[in-house]
């Protein structure tokens, strides 16, 4: 019961610390279950999703790699629809999860392909 509070109240002081900061930006968005990663982005003005990628997609899921491996294809593809979209500027919530691991790879190689936060 104490660990699901902590990480709701984790989960709300990221949110209201990043939409006090990031005015004019798109939001990445990040859920992530044992095996599986779900990313999107997100304008919270229209309040509606733009892009997003996860690794139960087709071509991610028929390719069988690792978690943090699954984390850098999800990164490509994710960067590469949002720069179709012309989104270059966008600001990172990780919500409930400390920046470690599958997320801390994930946001790497975002910025690897040119997303800036």
């Amino acid at each position: 019961m104490k660990k699901i509070n902590n990480k709701i109240k984790r989960k709300f002081r990221n949110r209201k610390k990043l939409k006090s900061v990031n005015v004019n930006r798109y939001r990445i968005s990040v859920t992530k279950s044992l095996n599986n990663l779900f990313a999107q982005i997100i304008d919270d003005k229209q309040k509606k999703t733009l892009v997003s990628a996860s690794s139960i997609e087709k071509e991610i899921k028929s390719k069988k790699v690792k978690k943090i491996e699954k984390s850098n294809l999800i990164g490509e593809v994710l960067a590469k629809r949002a720069k179709e979209k012309n989104i270059s500027k966008v600001y990172f919530d990780r919500g409930e999860y400390k920046y470690h691991g599958r997320i801390k790879m994930f946001a790497e190689t975002l910025r690897k392909n040119g997303l800036k936060f």
